[in-house]
């Protein structure tokens, strides 16, 4: 699971997806904060052919179903999502069915390391430096009193207890869980895919793509 990352620069995030770039916001981000996420452009008309195929989109951390009635609650619980029962759970399965994917760029995650006297957030980062592509869904609220529409999203999670590098985090006892990270070749693939192959998409990154840049111990 993961409730703490930070997103990558601008310029980053625009060379890495071949976006336009956003205005920064929070360096490190936790539910409930705003933040960007990538989808598939929507084409209005043919003049629109010209620009980039992808968007930045801003909008909290934590997806909030179009039924809440308390969204400043929900948000801060439902930012991760089990590919195992995504389908089905209220919160996510008309994201999900109406495939509403998207990228969530991370330059690194944290997770709780537990393996010394005490827990300390591993700073982790893809290998080669580049960030990652997370996969994850989105979705709009409505505010009724205002009319407000407010967007959000969600990382979808798999099983990690067999993972040689993420199997180290997290509690000992708990179950293993690592976010969705898309290797960049299928990038476009995520974001087109229709609901009824979005589950092909759930599947472990590689341990030896995954490093750790940062140990933040306090001594």
């Amino acid at each position: 699971m993961c409730s703490h990352y930070e997103p990558p620069t601008p310029s980053q995030l625009a060379h890495s997806f071949g976006v336009e770039p956003y205005q920064q916001g929070h360096l490190d981000l936790w539910p409930g904060y705003v933040g960007p996420f990538v989808r598939r452009r929507a084409t209005t008309n043919a003049e629109d052919d010209a620009s980039p195929a992808l968007e930045v989109q801003t909008g909290a951390f934590g997806l909030i179903p179009d039924w809440s009635k308390e969204p400043k609650k929900i948000v801060r619980r439902i930012y991760n999502a089990r590919s195992e029962t995504v389908a089905a759970k209220p919160s996510f399965r008309n994201a999900w069915r109406k495939a509403q994917h998207c990228i969530i760029p991370a330059a690194a995650i944290y997770e709780p390391d537990y393996r010394k006297c005490k827990p300390f957030p591993a700073r982790i980062i893809r290998a080669d430096g580049i960030p990652m592509g997370i996969a994850g869904l989105w979705e709009r609220w409505h505010d009724p009193a205002t009319g407000q529409v407010l967007h959000s999203y969600t990382m979808l999670t798999v099983n990690a207890d067999d993972h040689a590098f993420m199997r180290n985090y997290h509690k000992p006892g708990d179950e293993k869980r690592m976010v969705v990270i898309l290797p960049q070749g299928l990038y476009n693939d995520w974001l087109d895919a229709p609901a009824h192959d979005s589950a092909e998409f759930m599947r472990q990154y590689p341990a030896d793509r995954l490093a750790v840049a940062q140990e933040n111990v306090n001594d």
